[in-house]
Order: structure tokens, then sequence, then C-alpha cells
């Protein structure tokens, strides 16, 4: 059934959202990731009913997978085992190549562009952002580096309480019209403005693991700068394309025409399947080596002292021996890659079973955090039992 009640007031509430997360372009301004000429990279497939496996509900109860999917507002479901097609299943009215929120699946999409730019040589992890953006000499991210950037351990004060109507979070989703009650005459006119004014710092640069959107829209900002070319380009020319895509995906921007990249990109569920199977094979897929092999492994594999950061954080029991790289969540020791976003998108990578696993969904609340202990346990019984 069509929702046209939905507008930029309540878009993300639900029941809108479960509308408007496959219709961003109706509503906000967005920049179109073209997929490009070619033929899109062929998928296979053989479909398996995976519906009855059991995974743990709590108590030493299971039920089967379909209750899963029957409970967690399930948009799109896609299992890939050596890059067969599994399963595949739309709802909600969503098909093959319709584009849905992905929220902060997105930040994956440019932790992954930033490995390109550093195997070109335009980008040096180690050299401050200011270097790229001199515009933020004086503010909050000074001194910040384009690593602690990309592993969210910088410097700069900023909160990120979905559930906080007024939380630094949706002050900067305002600059793209997310929150229209938030914007006014003084506020900042582009997401590069927003970080030009955050002023306040809450730790040491590298002090703390401390997960901010803010940071992944400087990514995109600096990667731009440093290559010469719009993000949108880049990520389009270079990652995008190279996949193979059956379908073009987009980006919400703001008025400058910068993306948001931090939550702001929309693409289909079987193109976010290439892209895990593109991590999963260390950046190499559709006969390219798309993201270069040590970036993607360095991100997987992350470091002592990223490991000992994230175990530290507030995130440390969901991955117990994970850690976060580069926009993207790991756990070498369950040999798994994980993208993330609010409502219930997912991409899940297990190298170990060669599988790859997509979740769309628009839940209702931004971070219930039973529904997303309810599909990391269901993705990984599958896992287990492939």
């Amino acid at each position: 059934m069509t929702d046209h009640n939905y507008s930029t007031a309540n878009w993300n509430q639900p029941p809108h959202n479960r509308h408007s997360f496959q219709h961003m372009s109706d509503l906000f301004t967005t920049a179109s990731i073209y997929k490009g000429d070619g033929q899109a990279s062929p998928l296979e497939s053989q479909l398996t009913d995976l519906s009855q496996i059991p995974y743990p509900v709590g108590g030493g109860r299971t039920e089967p997978l379909q209750h899963f999917l029957d409970t967690t507002y399930t948009d799109a479901f896609l299992v890939l085992q050596h890059g067969v097609i599994l399963t595949e299943e739309y709802r909600n009215n969503m098909q093959a190549n319709t584009p849905h929120l992905l929220n902060s699946v997105s930040k994956s999409f440019a932790g992954m562009a930033a490995g390109i730019a550093v195997e070109d040589g335009t980008l040096d992890p180690s050299q401050r952002v200011s270097h790229y953006l001199p515009e933020l000499n004086d503010s909050a991210f000074r001194d910040t580096t384009v690593a602690n950037a990309l592993n969210m351990t910088a410097a700069v004060a900023y909160s990120e309480d979905y559930d906080s109507p007024l939380d630094d979070f949706w002050h900067e989703a305002a600059v793209v019209g997310w929150r229209p009650d938030l914007q006014a005459t003084e506020s900042p006119q582009s997401l590069l403005e927003y970080c030009q004014r955050r002023s306040q710092t809450e730790q040491q640069e590298g002090e703390h693991f401390h997960y901010r959107t803010v940071l992944t829209n400087l990514c995109a900002g600096f990667i731009a700068k440093a290559t010469d070319t719009p993000f949108v380009d880049f990520l389009t020319q270079r990652l995008w394309q190279p996949l193979g895509p059956q379908a073009d995906a987009n980006v919400v921007i703001d008025p400058a025409g910068a993306p948001y990249m931090g939550a702001g990109m929309s693409a289909c569920a079987r193109d976010l399947a290439r892209f895990g199977e593109m991590l999963r094979h260390d950046g190499y897929y559709n006969g390219s080596q798309i993201v270069p092999e040590s970036w993607v492994r360095q991100t997987r594999e992350g470091t002592p002292e990223l490991k000992r950061l994230f175990a530290a954080s507030d995130y440390g029991p969901m991955l117990p021996s994970g850690h976060y790289s580069n926009q993207v969540w790991a756990d070498p020791g369950a040999s798994e890659i994980l993208c993330i976003g609010i409502h219930g998108q997912t991409i899940y990578v297990n190298r170990d079973k060669q599988l790859v696993c997509v979740k769309l969904s628009s839940q209702p609340s931004p971070a219930d955090l039973t529904l997303y202990a309810a599909t990391y346990r269901a993705l990984r019984a599958l896992a287990g039992q492939l």
C-alpha cells in the first residue's frame, strides 16, 4: 500500500519510513551514482529454502529464520554463498532494482573509496585533514588525521543519540533537509560549514573509539579535495561502476552539492551483495582489483590499538574480538566483516563460510538493540549451518 502522507517532516517515523526508505529521491535532493553502460556482473542463482534454519531467540529457545524475517521489518533479504544466490526475498513493495536507504552502511563506501585514493598516492592516512581542508584549521578538527577520521578516533565533541530529537546528529542531518524543523537562517549551509563550526573536543586525538557520523562526511570532503574530484564522481568511477552494478544508486546531498555519506546513500540489495563479495575477496571483484587488497585486509584485521579502543567502548560487547576500521565493523576472530545502518540495514560477510548476506529493513526505531541482536544471532546461526 502506498503511503501518500509521508513528507520531509515525518519521513523517518513509523509507519512512513516503510515507504520513504525506498523513495529518498522523491523527498530530498540527491545525486545519482550511475551504473554506467556496461553489463551487470553476473550473479548466479541456486535458490534454496533456508527459512526453517533455527536461530537462538533467548532462554534456550530457537525460532526458524522465517520468524526473523517476519519480525524485523524486512524489506529485502539476500544470501550468497560462493558468490551464488541461495535466497532472495523482497517485501513491502520492494523489487530487485528498488534503491533503499542504507543509513550508515553508506559509511563503508566512503571508507573503501579512501583506500583507493591512498593507493593512488593522493591521500595520506597520516596527514592532518586540515592539510586538505584548510578551512578546518580553526575548528575541532585542526589536529585530526585522515586515519583518526576513518577510524572514528578523532577528538571532536559530537553526540550521536538517535532517540534524542535535538542531538548533534540531527542538527547535522538538518543541513541536508532531514530535519526541517531544526533549520534556521543562521544554520550551516553545507556539511563542510557544519564541520567548520565544531569547535569543542571531547578527547585527545586517538584516545577513544567514538562512533560519529560527522567524521564520515568529513572523510568524503577530504577525499574530494585530495583527489581533485567531486566525491560522487570518484565513488561512481572508481568503486561503483567497477562492481558491475545492475542499478543506479543515489545519495542525498547538501545545498553545496556535497554528499551525506554518513547516512544518505540508497542502493538495491543485489548491488550491495556485489559490494559484500568485493569485501569478501579483499577488494577484488568483477575481474579487477577495485579496492587495494592491502586496504581491505588492514580493514578486516585491524591493529592491536584499534582492538583495544573498541573493547573499551560501549560497542565492545557487540563484537568481542572486533574493531572498527576505515568505516567498517569487523571481527577477525569470527571471520566477519559488517556494514551496519540504523533501522536495520546490514551487509554481513563471513569469509570462512564464503557467505554474504544483505538485510534491508524499515524498523520503527533507529537503534532497537533487541532487533539488532536478533539480526546478528540469525545471521551467525545461518553462517554456522551452511
